[in-house]
């Protein structure tokens, strides 16, 4: 684990702090690591139901570290492959977690920060909050997914003038495109994001898993094998116990409470 990741734990919520302020929550290789470690751990542990990402400070991530990447020009190029390696498993491993991952943004998200908010699942934003795709800016490209997560999300022209330019784009502007769920008061994204995550986390962790894995196979193959893979899931979720607790408190007419574990 590293001191550039915080992680604190509220009720079912897992909560990890970017903490880098001083480089506005820069990533690191180090970091890496630890967050995907952290998912992995909390993958199968039944107190856990959700998980915010956050940043220390007034910033939630500016991406890459430039005074790293210049070094690592002086380092053979496997070796800087091997961070990005890195990098994505991390990104994977947040794609494929089985439970709910929410982004609170203030400030910058910028680089590899856009990234990793836009591979959240859901995004809440502090309204003076700004997003760049802004590799470009020093001759790069997009890395961590966020590529793909804009063109996902986005009309080609628009994902192309973000990545193209480097640019700035609101809160207000994703907030109306339907990348941002949530435009909240400058300095309540966390709270705003803990308490969502709390009330998703009360309800059905195996059936949250699901659904997380076809909202991403959605983008893949054709709608006859989406159709069966929805078959195989919904077949799989009649006889979980959740559902059955579910079904049952629906016609007690009473809140589920869904078992844990």
């Amino acid at each position: 684990m590293t001191d550039q990741l915080l992680i604190e734990q509220r009720g079912r919520v897992l909560i990890k702090t970017f903490n880098n302020p001083e480089m506005r929550n820069a990533l690191s290789p180090e970091i890496y690591k630890a967050a995907f470690e952290a998912l992995d751990k909390a993958e199968n542990d039944p107190d856990i139901g959700a998980v915010v990402y956050t940043g220390m400070g007034q910033h939630f991530c500016a991406g890459g570290n430039l005074n790293r990447l210049k070094e690592d020009r002086n380092r053979e190029k496997s070796e800087q492959r091997a961070r990005v390696d890195l990098l994505n498993a991390w990104v994977e491993k947040m794609r494929t977690f089985p439970k709910p991952i929410i982004a609170a943004v203030e400030g910058a998200a910028a680089g590899a920060g856009f990234s990793l908010a836009l591979g959240c699942d859901l995004v809440v934003a502090a309204e003076d909050a700004v997003f760049a795709m802004s590799y470009v800016k020093v001759a790069l490209n997009p890395d961590g997914g966020g590529s793909m997560f804009l063109c996902r999300g986005l009309p080609h022209q628009l994902a192309a003038e973000l990545m193209l330019e480097g640019g700035v784009i609101e809160p207000q502007r994703l907030h109306a495109l339907g990348i941002v769920n949530r435009l909240v008061e400058p300095g309540k994204s966390l709270e705003a994001a803990v308490v969502w995550a709390d009330k998703i986390a009360a309800g059905p962790t195996a059936a949250h898993g699901r659904i997380k894995s076809l909202l991403e196979q959605s983008y893949q193959g054709s709608v006859i094998d989406h159709l069966n893979v929805e078959a195989d899931y919904i077949n799989d979720a009649v006889f979980h116990p959740e559902a059955w607790e579910g079904i049952s408190a629906f016609f007690d007419k009473r809140k589920p409470k869904f078992p844990r574990g």
